[in-house]
């Protein structure tokens, strides 16, 4: 998205924690003694310095970097009612399971994340709210006096809790989204309400063919893509879509990916989306030719592209000229007015993992400034 020339940046959301909020998350996470009151101000410290590095890398579209959550789709186990720690397997990805020695040697070299594993054995409703306002009111405390374009907050999809927290309670599948999508529904609003843009991770969208509808086939998950988006849009119904956008992936992780499903085959569920702004990955090797498929369909004027076009799983610092090719395919196809430059996935997806240094994680948003200006550039020229 331009104004004055200035094509805006932007990232998915999560950035690296320090290390004392990694020991702060963890201890709450796991039901040990937390100082409530040095938990806090660990995280309000961290929230402010982090909104500070987006803001000197030349982010326009700042977050709080996921802070106070353990993992982008579990921490909604301490604001929902219903969930349990249980002992369930935990689904791997099928492309990982088709490659066992790199699947196990992932594990052995505790490059995995590890979270304690919720399980829905009772009727999901929203409880703690406070919790949710101490993050805003974090995130806002941190923009005071910073000069960033606006600023958004991450909340997960109904089908990214299901595919995460299994449901053993709720007698069919439809039922148990819809009861999350109803109480994920305050939660969402709570950020729309406060002035600060409402961004729902929704990789259940493509990386659920691989994990959740792993056994299923294509057409099962392309119908399965079509509840999940009607799932989202009832829960923000009562949302304008201009303060909404929406991320889709297959996955913030290192492997084969060779089973991820072709964007060509869900695009026409995913354009049903309400969300005026789709980010989604661009960068990496398996997704980074299907600008051709956004070429190949109508996309509706309200909606504003933001393609991932730097990695969060390589520490390889991209070229800007680079960053500024693939920003340029998806100029072609809706207009400079329409685009946004992002990045594929988080940086701090899970607590403590990442497979970005953190230095080398602003050195990307630096490059990614430098090459949407140069974007901007090429575009003004033409």
């Amino acid at each position: 998205m331009a104004q004055h020339g200035r094509i805006y940046t932007t990232h998915v959301g999560s950035l690296p924690r320090p290390q004392a909020v990694v020991d702060q998350v963890f201890a709450e996470d796991r039901g040990q003694p937390v100082d409530y009151a040095v938990y806090d101000q660990v995280i309000r410290d961290a929230v402010k310095q982090r909104v500070r590095d987006q803001a000197e890398a030349g982010i326009d579209f700042v977050s709080d970097g996921e802070m106070s959550k353990i993992g982008y789709a579990t921490y909604i186990r301490h604001r929902l009612s219903g969930f349990e720690i249980g002992e369930v397997p935990r689904a791997t990805p099928a492309d990982l399971d088709a490659y066992p020695r790199f699947r196990d040697r992932q594990a052995k070299e505790g490059t995995a994340p590890k979270y304690l594993r919720p399980i829905c054995r009772g009727p999901i409703r929203y409880e703690n709210r406070e919790l949710v306002q101490k993050d805003l009111e974090h995130l806002k405390e941190a923009l005071a006096g910073v000069d960033v374009a606006g600023a958004f907050m991450n909340a997960p999809s109904p089908g990214v809790i299901a595919l995460f927290q299994p449901n053993e309670y709720y007698p069919t599948r439809e039922q148990y989204l819809g009861a999350v999508a109803e109480a994920m529904k305050e939660e969402y609003e709570a950020i729309v309400n406060a002035g600060i843009l409402l961004q729902i991770d929704a990789p259940d969208l493509a990386m659920g063919r691989h994990i959740m509808y792993r056994n299923e086939p294509d057409e099962a998950f392309v119908r399965a893509v079509d509840l999940h988006v009607e799932m989202i849009n009832h829960a923000i119904r009562d949302i304008p879509a201009d303060r909404v956008r929406v991320h889709i992936c297959w996955g913030n992780y290192e492997g084969p990916h060779h089973l991820d499903i072709d964007v060509e085959k869900i695009i026409n569920g995913l354009l049903r989306l309400k969300p005026s702004t789709f980010l989604f990955e661009g960068a990496n090797p398996r997704h980074e030719h299907e600008w051709t498929a956004w070429a190949g369909v109508s996309i509706p004027d309200d909606k504003i592209l933001c393609p991932g076009v730097i990695s969060s799983t390589s520490n390889y610092i991209e070229h800007p000229r680079l960053i500024a090719q693939r920003l340029g395919h998806f100029i072609d196809i809706v207009g400079v007015d329409r685009v946004m430059a992002g990045s594929d996935c988080g940086f701090g997806t899970w607590a403590g993992f990442g497979a970005i240094d953190p230095d080398i994680c602003w050195a990307k948003f630096r490059a990614l400034r430098e090459g949407a200006d140069m974007a901007a550039g090429f575009a003004k020229a033409a």
